[in-house]
């Protein structure tokens, strides 16, 4: 079974594209580090929060993959934008269409 994880971050006001930028700026390498999918999305009706839906062939790619010297530097970049407000949920990827 895979790994998934879903999340939403807040940003400040007038940086969630900024944000999106930055996070879907370093996909290229994913896939390399075990990720499946990786969906970043926005709301139409909400200017701050960004929603991140991941699939990882294995808890331990995903840890990995925060490891990785570009993944620390998107952080360091994104960070800034951001309040502080995030939510998590890991989840058992029991199956699905892409996946």
């Amino acid at each position: 079974m895979s790994y998934g994880y879903i999340g939403s971050m807040k940003t400040r006001p007038g940086h969630r594209d900024d944000v999106v930028a930055i996070l879907l700026g370093g996909v290229d390498g994913l896939r390399e580090a075990g990720c499946q999918l990786y969906v970043v999305g926005v709301s139409d009706t909400d200017d701050v929060t960004i929603w991140v839906s991941e699939v990882w062939q294995s808890r331990e790619h995903h840890d990995a993959s925060l490891r990785l010297p570009e993944t620390r530097a998107a952080i360091g970049r994104a960070m800034p934008l951001l309040t502080g407000e995030f939510t998590s949920q890991k989840l058992v990827v029991a199956g699905g269409l892409g996946v």
